[in-house]
């Protein structure tokens, strides 16, 4: 019997499930829907928490299973931790429990990172509960030996949100923060959280021009579809796909925060009560 009920929830044409403390997974969100255009895609962004990063992780474990249980109601074939701080504190925890697949952005992320590196002198930039689990360290040291240096940047979240992108203090924060790191002579700078792509240029403009800048967001959608390929349940191509949105708070703030961080205009957005 058990076997049957997973056979039909986990069919091709269910929805992909990604979940972030708020804005900056709707760039993990943006990759999957490049790479795999066929596929129905659930977001939930947890705006009444946000940010993730300076939460402890009993309460980010709490979270995390309120919106696993809200996107497992709703049927989703494979879940992605679309946050690093989640991805680090609650993504062990919560792949013990689940019969359907779920990854989070660190273990692609540390893959393209050996694979970008050649002097194994790796960077990662994350907030302070991502830097502090030393997730990535132990990811990447799992696939090879590699000197890493870690930088928490607690200001460049808020600054992101802020639409700050371009001004000089954001230069000045950035420059700050990685200065350790390119006195390591890292080869490589990885950006261990989602809303440090939308900071590439600054990042770019204040590194040496060897230094390769590793977003997990494509590395985290090829692994989705590798998954789904081994599954077989990647979607078909027939039928009409669809973006659904949900917070916990504030959904018109979202609408406009978030279309910077996602590739298409964010329309209908719904506000769930997470109960827990």
């Amino acid at each position: 019997m058990q076997k049957k009920k997973e056979i039909k929830i986990l069919s091709n044409n269910n929805p992909i499930g990604i979940f972030d403390s708020g804005f900056g997974g709707l760039t993990v969100m943006s990759a999957i829907n490049k790479v795999l255009p066929s596929e129905n895609l659930i977001y939930f962004g947890d705006t009444a928490h946000v940010p993730y990063g300076t939460k402890s992780q009993n309460a980010i474990l709490k979270f995390s299973k309120e919106i696993v249980s809200f996107l497992i109601k709703n049927r989703v074939k494979l879940i992605v931790v679309a946050c690093n701080t989640a991805s680090a504190l609650a993504l062990p925890v919560l792949e013990k429990s689940l019969k359907v697949p779920i990854i989070g952005v660190i273990a692609p992320g540390a893959r393209a990172a050996i694979d970008a590196s050649k002097n194994f002198r790796i960077g990662i930039i994350g907030t302070e509960g991502t830097i502090g689990s030393k997730s990535y360290p132990k990811a990447i040291n799992k696939l090879a030996k590699a000197k890493i240096y870690q930088q928490a940047c607690p200001l460049l979240v808020p600054l992101v949100e802020e639409g700050w992108i371009d001004e000089e203090i954001t230069d000045r924060t950035v420059k700050k923060y990685i200065k350790p790191l390119l006195a390591k002579k890292i080869d490589t700078l990885v950006l261990g959280c989602t809303h440090y792509p939308l900071l590439r240029k600054t990042l770019e403009r204040n590194l040496d021009k060897n230094i390769i800048l590793v977003d997990s967001a494509i590395s985290t959608a090829l692994e989705v579809k590798r998954i789904l390929d081994k599954k077989s349940l990647l979607a078909s191509k027939n039928g009409k796909k669809y973006l659904k949105f949900y917070v916990s708070d504030n959904p018109e703030k979202f609408k406009k925060i978030g279309r910077r961080f996602f590739s298409k205009n964010i329309t209908t957005i719904k506000k769930i009560d997470l109960v827990g």
